[in-house]
């Protein structure tokens, strides 16, 4: 029987207008890393970024409500309340998660409505 070995990417969209600013935030808030995107879908927009060696790429989507999701990307880190202070110096609102047996974690919405969750082990 053949086996999943590891995730390779995961995917969220944003407005296509606002690619700019979502480069800004994952770039330069969450300081992830962009890398590049095969010349065959570079007019596709958006940009494709590495987490320790999983990619999660960021494309651009017209006509859909992301605050209506409860589907998310869960960031591990290293300091659950060091990135709360983070995210709320960017003026978002932080939402206390349920809490879980052993890991600290919050949640919030990005600029541009998808769900987002910081979450370390205690």
């Amino acid at each position: 029987m053949p086996t999943l070995t590891r995730l390779h990417h995961a995917q969220i969209t944003v407005p296509k207008d606002l690619e700019a600013a979502a480069r800004e935030f994952y770039c330069g808030v969450l300081r992830l890393t962009e890398i590049p995107k095969p010349d065959s879908l570079m007019l596709r927009g958006g940009f494709w970024i590495d987490l320790a060696g999983t990619q999660i790429h960021i494309s651009t989507e017209e006509g859909v409500d992301r605050n209506l999701t409860k589907a998310h990307l869960a960031y591990q880190v290293d300091d659950v309340q060091a990135w709360r202070k983070v995210i709320e110096a960017q003026g978002l609102k932080v939402l206390d998660s349920i809490p879980i047996p052993g890991y600290d974690r919050f949640e919030f919405r990005d600029p541009f409505g998808n769900r987002v969750e910081m979450i370390a082990e205690h």
